[in-house]
């Protein structure tokens, strides 16, 4: 076990060795983005934007349209309460309250299908993005690239890596 032992420690200096000349021999590349910046870049963003904001002027449209009818109904219950017969007022309190469960749930399911609209028009527009970063770091030969937004990477040397933010916008045209 001694000599075992005393034979690893002997080999280590040239295992180290080893390793030092093929890192030097084949020295780690790596670039950097801004991913926010080339995303913003590509048509496809700003298409996917205007389609978001067109079905949401049309939600928006239509919760405005309800809220309306709910007002202008609240209104005439307002005024003809004092003369209703019991019967009617309840029925027109029940009418009210149901219209207004349904705004609720209609404004809840309205933002769940502005999410999810959101989540895969801008999901389709980052995969491509993201395949436009595979290739470019492929044929560059980069063990990897970095994203340099929101403070996720405060510092990067520039003598030891690259910024790519131009070569994927072009890869993306």
């Amino acid at each position: 076990m001694r000599n075992l032992i005393l034979s690893l420690l002997l080999l280590l200096p040239f295992t180290v060795a080893a390793q030092e000349s093929s890192i030097s021999q084949h020295p780690i590349k790596f670039g950097y983005l801004s991913y926010e910046a080339v995303l913003k870049a590509m048509p496809e963003y700003e298409q996917a934007q205007q389609s978001i904001a067109e079905l949401r002027k049309k939600y928006d449209d239509e919760v405005k349209r309800v809220e309306d009818d709910f007002n202008t109904k609240y209104e005439q219950f307002l005024e003809g309460q004092k003369s209703f017969p019991k019967s009617i007022l309840q029925k027109r309190q029940n009418e009210l309250q149901e219209i207004m469960e349904r705004n609720i749930k209609f404004k809840g399911e309205a933002r769940q299908q502005l999410r999810d609209n959101e989540q895969q028009t801008m999901g389709a527009v980052r995969q491509k993005l993201d395949e436009a970063i595979k290739r470019v770091g492929q044929e560059k030969g980069y063990a990897f690239i970095l994203n340099t937004d929101n403070g996720q990477t405060p510092f990067v040397n520039p003598q030891m890596g690259d910024d790519l933010t131009e070569a994927v916008k072009q890869a993306l045209r």
